[in-house]
């Protein structure tokens, strides 16, 4: 009788778990399902201006995706490494970035880098203006982008086992050969989920650039102008687009971590 009851009870767990992730997945494909099938393929074809708007969006996203790499490798691995106040003081700061609102963010940099704002008034005095120009869109798409790198990039840091690069110093290794042979490879894969993260963010990113850089229009506030001028079905061409160009970066990532995940464990069963 216990046997049973276990049993039942194994079963149980197990259609409540299958259960859980049929809802899941359901609610993770219903709306592109609907977009599938609202779309109007007939009579696909993108409105005035979505190319510049693509262009936009791939070139100043990949621009900020560099800036917020070289800057967040940096401050991650620092925060990291170190336990002094200033990296806790520095740490807040971060996720004082990460919780504020886009649009609130927005207001803020208008506020810090407009052109009569607090320092943006001393840049337009040295001829640098910042806001509704691609500087400005730019600066919006790191603010959005950077805490969310810096946060999963630290992460990836702290679970490298800190005798490796000990080892690695007590050999004759420069900090630099460390962190490049030693560190940046262990850490890989969280780095490459922080850099998904941060891309995602970037170039989705609506409320910072709307008002801070509402010029030059990307893909995000283009979707915007469209539906307020034309209503939703103006709207299906461009959003697809941009589900192709955000796209590509995540799925690479994801078969590069992949491969590499399989060829490690090859290498360990090897070992074996």
């Amino acid at each position: 009788m216990q046997k049973l009851r276990e049993g039942l009870s194994l079963g149980a767990g197990r259609g409540l778990r299958r259960l859980s992730d049929s809802v899941t997945w359901a609610l993770l494909a219903v709306p592109f399902l609907a977009l599938a099938i609202e779309t109007p393929w007939r009579h696909f074809r993108l409105a005035y201006g979505d190319w510049n708007a693509v262009a936009v969006s791939i070139g100043l996203s990949c621009l900020s995706m560099a800036i917020i790499v070289m800057l967040g490798t940096r401050v991650a691995y620092w925060l990291a490494s170190t336990r002094s106040r200033v990296a806790r003081v520095a740490e807040v700061l971060v996720l004082v970035a990460l919780m504020t609102p886009p649009l609130a963010m927005g207001i803020l940099l208008a506020t810090a880098y407009g052109p009569v704002g607090t320092f943006g008034a001393m840049l337009a005095r040295g001829g640098i203006l910042l806001g509704n120009n691609a500087p400005a869109f730019v600066l919006s798409q790191v603010y959005g982008g950077l805490p969310y790198f810096i946060l999963a990039a630290r992460a990836a840091f702290e679970t490298v086992p800190p005798e490796l690069p000990m080892a690695a110093r007590s050999l004759g290794a420069t900090p630099w050969q460390v962190f490049r042979r030693v560190t940046l490879p262990l850490a890989r894969g969280g780095l490459a989920a922080g850099l998904v993260v941060a891309w995602v963010r970037v170039i989705g990113e609506f409320g910072i650039v709307m008002i801070f850089a509402y010029f030059p229009q990307g893909i995000p506030v283009k979707l915007y102008v469209n539906l307020q001028n034309d209503g939703l079905g103006a709207v299906y061409a461009l959003l697809w687009l941009l589900l192709v160009v955000a796209l590509p970066l995540p799925i690479l990532v994801l078969m590069m971590t992949r491969r590499r995940h399989r060829h490690a464990t090859a290498n360990d069963d090897i070992v074996y």
